[in-house]
């Protein structure tokens, strides 16, 4: 479990985070909605220790990430961040294998260049680990960068739950990718040992895959829970001032929201 306590962040006189509590649970995917300004991406470092200057706690299981030091985190924390800018011509495998960096020293071990070769396999980018990274696309970066950061968690850590932190990740994805890197997202949580927390703009992509829904607003979680209950007219007329359409069907892909 990763666990929200309390958390205000504060800029000067404004609140960027207002009191905002949640729980996170393994096996599920956790996405975060909200619209522009309202503190997701606040929110994602906090979460994943890139910002240590707010009020409440943060656990992981049971302890506090206060606690933790970068080295302890980075062995079972990965983060996709919305800006990832690398300027070196490095080839892509090289790219992947930073994911491992904090689980050795010197050079990787068989066992990291087996991680960094799979995690490629997983997202379809072996194709490319010989290419300059700096000639790819847009979005064949993102794809590079979602298997860095999974290499990063590959193994599963003994007595700890692993956290992948997404903030954004369908930046520059078109439509097949992102499609593609949901469902990839959706096989990892097969593995109990993961708790998946992700930021996503999409409110149809949210309702297709995500399983708990956490809506902020202007600093404040202002409904959380399974996406029946979160995504809802009154809830999204609140958040984004637009009143949806929902149509609720059966199975997973039963909830759709349409804006007119």
């Amino acid at each position: 479990m990763l666990e929200a306590k309390n958390i205000t962040v504060t800029a000067g006189s404004k609140k960027l985070l207002d009191d905002v509590s949640a729980q996170f649970a393994p096996g599920k995917l956790n996405l975060i909605i909200g619209p522009n300004g309202a503190g997701k991406s606040t929110l994602m470092k906090v979460l994943s220790k890139q910002n240590t200057r707010y009020e409440g706690e943060v656990h992981y299981q049971s302890s506090n990430i206060r606690t933790l030091s970068d080295l302890q985190m980075a062995k079972v924390r990965a983060v996709l961040s919305q800006n990832i800018d690398l300027a070196f011509p490095l080839e892509v495998w090289e790219v992947v294998m930073m994911g491992r960096y904090p689980h050795f020293t010197g050079s990787p071990r068989l066992i990291d260049e087996q991680a960094c070769e799979e995690a490629m396999k997983f997202f379809e980018v072996e194709d490319m680990a010989e290419r300059n990274y700096l000639t790819l696309s847009g979005g064949e970066r993102q794809r590079v960068h979602f298997a860095r950061v999974l290499t990063q968690l590959w193994y599963p850590a003994e007595g700890q739950l692993r956290y992948l932190l997404l903030d954004e990740p369908l930046t520059f994805l078109d439509i097949h990718y992102q499609f593609q890197f949901m469902h990839k997202v959706t096989d990892l949580l097969e593995k109990k040992d993961i708790v998946v927390v992700g930021v996503v703009h999409d409110l149809n992509l949210a309702a297709r895959f995500g399983d708990e829904i956490f809506l902020l607003k202007g600093g404040q979680l202002i409904a959380s829970g399974p996406k029946e209950h979160v995504l809802t007219e009154d809830n999204i007329s609140d958040a984004f001032h637009l009143t949806p359409i929902i149509y609720r069907g059966q199975g997973k892909s039963g909830l759709q929201l349409i804006f007119e």
